[in-house]
């Protein structure tokens, strides 16, 4: 019985290792991507969610300062790895393709809606408003319709 839990303590030492390693090597690969991938004049993203171009940059020391063009003639210097990551300019536009799928499911989306094959959320709003004043009228008018003369003032509230 001891040989086993030894055999288990063992596999999963040996699978700490193995993931840690190939986490490094991945982290690595992407360093090197990263840093091959800046260049001047490639557009970049900073940690602080702004957009700018890539002016001058040092991959190969990390503790020098990055030059980066936020808008035409306006340019800050960064730490290096203050840049997020480089920005695909195909990445953030939509085909025609993609636009014309959305358009035909939006027509489809308020056709159904139309119909009252689908509701929307403002629709299931309204509904429940309505309902709560529906409740609320009713209860008001059993109230008004209430008088001295049905109550008897012998009875006492159950409690």
């Amino acid at each position: 019985m001891d040989w086993i839990l030894l055999v288990a303590m063992a596999a999963l030492l040996v699978f700490m290792f193995w993931s840690s390693r190939r986490r490094a090597a991945r982290m690595k690969a992407e360093q090197e991507a990263k840093s091959r991938a800046m260049v001047p004049g490639v557009k970049v993203l900073l940690q602080g969610g702004l957009y700018g171009t890539l002016v001058e940059y040092d991959g190969e020391d990390l503790s020098k300062s990055a030059r980066v063009e936020l808008a035409p003639g306006m340019e800050v210097e960064v730490h290096s790895q203050a840049i997020l990551r480089v920005v695909d300019e195909t990445e953030e536009t939509v085909s025609e393709d993609e636009y014309l799928q959305a358009e035909s499911d939006q027509a489809e989306y308020a056709a159904d809606v139309a119909d009252g094959g689908l509701s929307s959320l403002s629709d299931d709003q309204e509904r429940e408003r309505a309902k709560a004043a529906d409740a609320s009228a009713s209860t008001d008018a059993a109230a008004s319709d209430l008088t001295a003369s049905d109550v008897d003032p012998r009875d006492k509230p159950q409690s």
